[in-house]
């Protein structure tokens, strides 16, 4: 309805007794939303014994509002927990650290294997990345995915959380074995700077099961096979990962908006 509804048409709208078709009833209130001075007449044609209920109810409200309980202070401290933290992270970098251990102890009773610690280093904080934003594992992925607050900077927030806790393990793990912590934390930052790379074209849990795979097939097999460490972690390649990761980091900036559909955070 483009035009004002008639006076009778807005009394019989307001009567309950009245038989307003719906077509018309419909078109009524879809111009009641927009229209201040229709609502006014509305309000002017119910009865007084409706004018009565309504000023009950909102008595009634009123009243039950001011005996309820005061408003609860919005936390700060929640928002940022939120925007940085998930408690669905804990059980993946809790396994992550279970893992690095469990390497340390191999490491001391079978020297004879490669370090595991190197091995495992670029892949140690794929699984807390991959589930940092997802889908399957966030239980408000829909309401917070479509919020300013999600893509890139959120991703990143969480994924300093991941590393937050898998750098000083890989430290720890580093010092006991005698590995140099270049070679370990290079690595780590690279892997995790071409997940969130990657991530962009593919969905950051596709990517780090994929590079996770690429690296355990191509690199952790056959260093234990050979019992030999590769090239790729030697000391003398700190320096190329360290470029490697600058050139990926400054690749998933340059592209934040990859990141604003879903599906790439899936």
């Amino acid at each position: 309805m483009t035009a004002h509804p008639s006076p009778a048409v807005i009394a019989r709208y307001a009567d309950r007794a009245a038989n307003l078709d719906e077509v018309t009833a419909w078109s009524v209130e879809v111009h009641l939303e927009d229209c201040a001075d229709c609502r006014a007449l509305v309000a002017d044609s119910t009865t007084d014994d409706s004018r009565a209920l309504l000023a009950r109810i909102g008595t009634a409200l009123d009243d039950d509002i001011a005996a309820g309980p005061a408003p609860a202070r919005r936390r700060r401290w929640s928002a940022a927990r939120h925007r940085w933290l998930v408690w669905h992270l804990v059980p993946w970098t809790t396994m992550t650290v279970a893992v690095l251990v469990c390497a340390v102890l191999l490491e001391a009773l079978q020297p004879s294997l490669p370090s595991l610690v190197a091995l495992l280093a670029p892949v140690a904080p794929l699984p807390g990345v991959a589930i940092a934003w997802s889908r399957r594992h966030d239980p408000a992925w829909e309401l917070i995915a479509g919020t300013p607050a999600a893509g890139l900077a959120m991703l990143l927030r969480r994924t300093a959380v991941v590393l937050a806790v898998v750098v000083p393990a890989l430290a720890v793990a580093s010092s006991r074995t005698g590995v140099s912590l270049a070679s370990t934390l290079l690595p780590c930052l690279a892997f995790t700077a071409a997940t969130i790379a990657l991530g962009g074209l593919v969905g950051v849990h596709r990517a780090a099961l994929a590079l996770g795979a690429a690296w355990s097939l191509a690199v952790i097999v056959p260093a234990v096979l050979t019992a030999e460490l590769p090239v790729l972690l030697q000391p003398g390649s700190s320096l190329g990962w360290a470029l490697l990761t600058l050139a990926l980091g400054g690749l998933a900036a340059a592209r934040p908006d990859n990141f604003r559909r879903l599906s790439s955070l899936n």
